[in-house]
């Protein structure tokens, strides 16, 4: 853990050690007031030795004006450290989430993603700053003060040292409640905003189901669940910063009482008495401190672990000796896949729990085939085996005769266009919606794009243009609106095989119609695989699969499939004879 956490430091180190440095001599100037008040005591009162006395308050001034510019290198510098170190730690953890297969999505919110990118990143970020910072003043304070303690008086030393065990067992016993608890903490604060963000993103169906009530109550149950979690953390934390004061004040009772003892017996005079009294309240002062940072370094080193499990979740990587993929025609071939969602088993032998088994299909270069029949068939599985979003359990799916695990992930994709009936636009403009993914693209070859996709006419209508900004989502244009930009960003890349996942399902009839003209002219020429339910966008497909999670069932022209009077057959009859 450290050593990962060291290599976050190491670019910043100048400012780490600034920090350190400035700390330390902080600690170290607050040692000197103790040791002028013995001296003032013990030598210069009884001498009235006035000259010397403001002396020494002079030199006290200039100490504290020192300590005054030190506390402000420490107080905004040290911050920037920290602000510098979470900014790094984010951009790592941002680009390894970029990099995550599309299946750990599927099991994991993205609240609780979001949670990790922020909340655990602003508690190392204090965390750092604050905890080595203290953490090492704390310890020169301590020894500064324990030598000087001895010095004063040896004996009294010793006896005020022999509490020190105590809570030092008492720290060890706590401890790993202590950080469990909080673990649980950030667990459970990560699912609230988890909840918050599905929420908020299906505001508009919890208005038209009336589910305020129902989305209160799960809101209501989860923040319930992090109330009891959070109680049991600082439960344990008000039992260690009790427990830590209450050893503090034994130490000063202990102190007083021996102190007070010996200097009855003269063993100490006043001033070694007052200013041991003084060293005592320094002595303590760092043990408050670590007392207040243990809070900081329990939720940092927290926040770093949830990181690092993050950090380590595979991602996705190509297969050794894979190569770039170059142009690709699009000849497709599926050689008895078989696949399942989830983690495979070793001994996974249930094909009852695979969404395909065994199939065989061949999409062949330059053409279109269409994928019809129930839901559950596999058909936007398929689709997603393709890109490779997901890894086959067995057999093989190559294109132009090549195993596309021999490729590259980035080159496979950039030869894919996918159209989906899930439209996802960046909050952001139309341009750069259109240009999403496509590197070096100038403004003209947006406007063609728009334009192939029939949707520039529109864009040049609107106050900023392209300019203009979709909002979250895209949510600030219509369905069809969207879909046609999605349309354009795929003509802008100009991929070979395309991929239309119900593209036009959600649209109403009118749209789909004009929408569906736009993908005609994106289909001319590219190898084309189409998932539809409305079977009026395929009768043209050169074939058409009927799949059911039985697999394939039927296949040919749409002409033919008619005659055999079979599963397409029923499917035509219902959408048509309405």
């Amino acid at each position: 853990m450290l050593t990962g956490f060291a290599k976050y430091i190491r670019p910043h180190r100048g400012l780490f050690f600034l920090d350190l440095f400035c700390a330390l001599l902080v600690g170290v100037a607050d040692e000197f007031m103790p040791m002028m008040v013995r001296q003032m005591i013990n030598t210069y009162v009884p001498d009235q030795n006035w000259q010397m006395m403001v002396r020494i308050c002079i030199a006290l001034a200039a100490i504290y004006l020192v300590k005054l510019g030190l506390n402000l290198i420490i107080n905004y510098w040290g911050h920037i450290f920290g602000i510098r170190l979470q900014a790094d730690m984010r951009r790592d953890l941002f680009a390894h989430i970029e990099t995550l297969p599309v299946s750990y999505f599927d099991t994991h919110k993205t609240g609780a993603i979001m949670s990790r990118i922020t909340n655990d990143l602003q508690e190392i970020s204090e965390m750092a700053h604050h905890g080595p910072e203290n953490i090492f003043t704390s310890a020169v304070m301590l020894v500064l003060s324990a030598i000087l303690l001895a010095r004063i008086n040896a004996e009294l030393t010793i006896i005020v040292y022999c509490t020190l065990p105590l809570a030092v067992l008492f720290v060890m016993l706590i401890r790993g409640k202590q950080l469990h608890a909080f673990e649980m903490n950030r667990i459970k604060i990560g699912e609230i905003n988890a909840d918050v963000e599905t929420s908020v993103a299906g505001i508009r169906v919890t208005k038209a189901y009336s589910g305020i009530d129902k989305e209160l109550k799960k809101f209501n149950h989860a923040n319930g669940e992090y109330q009891a979690s959070a109680s049991k953390a600082y439960k344990y934390l008000a039992l260690f910063n009790s427990g830590m004061i209450f050893f503090t004040d034994l130490m000063y009772v202990v102190v007083i009482i021996i102190g007070g003892m010996f200097f009855f017996q003269g063993k100490i005079n006043s001033g070694d008495f007052v200013a041991y009294l003084l060293y005592i309240s320094m002595f303590l002062t760092p043990i408050k401190k670590l007392v207040d940072t243990f809070e900081q370094i329990v939720q940092g080193a927290t926040g770093y672990k949830r990181f690092n499990e993050l950090m380590h979740v595979p991602g996705e990587q190509d297969d050794a000796g894979a190569s770039d993929a170059g142009c690709l025609a699009g000849d497709i071939a599926f050689n008895d896949v078989s696949f399942h969602y989830g983690e495979k088993e070793e001994d996974e032998d249930d094909e009852k729990e695979q969404v395909i088994s065994h199939l065989d299909l061949h999409i062949k270069k330059g053409e279109t085939v269409a994928l019809v029949g129930p839901s559950g068939g596999g058909k936007s599985t398929i689709c997603n085996l393709i890109p490779r979003f997901y890894e086959i359990d067995s057999g093989s799916i190559t294109i132009d005769g090549r195993d596309i695990r021999t490729m590259t992930r980035a080159s496979l994709r950039r030869n894919i266009g996918i159209v989906a009936q899930d439209v996802f636009l960046f909050n952001g403009t139309i341009a750069e919606n259109i240009a999403y993914g496509t590197d070096h693209a100038g403004m003209d070859d947006v406007i063609l794009a728009a334009k192939k996709a029939k949707i520039h006419d529109y864009i040049v209508s609107l106050p900023n243009g392209y300019e203009t900004n979709v909002g979250e989502r895209g949510l600030r244009l219509s369905g069809g609106q969207r879909q046609r930009i999605s349309i354009a960003r795929v003509f802008l890349k100009n991929p070979q095989i395309l991929i239309l996942d119900e593209a036009t399902s959600a649209l109403d009839n009118a749209t789909e119609m004009q929408i569906q003209t736009s993908l005609d002219e994106l289909s001319e020429g590219r190898t084309v695989l189409v998932v539809a339910h409305r079977l009026s966008t395929i009768r043209n497909a050169n074939e058409i699969v009927v799949l059911t999670s039985q697999g394939i069932q039927e296949r040919g022209t749409s002409q033919q499939l008619l005659e055999q009077h079979g599963i397409y057959w029923h499917l035509y009859q219902y959408q048509f004879s309405k």
